[in-house]
């Protein structure tokens, strides 16, 4: 747990500007980390039940436009 620790306490310690960059660098490895665990999944087949979902609602007509 050191390390978290010691990170929190460097993150903390940095000025606005550096923070702001580290800020968005950090959400934008999230989302793409994010991103690759998706493809990763609809690779696998894990979220083909969301696609037959969506093909019976369609089949019988309950899908709304957005």
């Amino acid at each position: 747990m050191m390390r978290m620790e010691e990170i929190k306490n460097a993150v903390v310690s940095l000025p606005e500007d550096e923070y702001r960059r580290f800020r968005d660098w950090f959400l934008e490895s999230d989302w793409t980390h994010w991103d690759k665990q998706i493809q990763a999944d609809s690779d696998s087949g894990k979220l083909d039940f969301l696609v037959k979902e969506a093909m019976d609602e369609k089949s019988r007509g309950k899908l709304r436009n957005l």
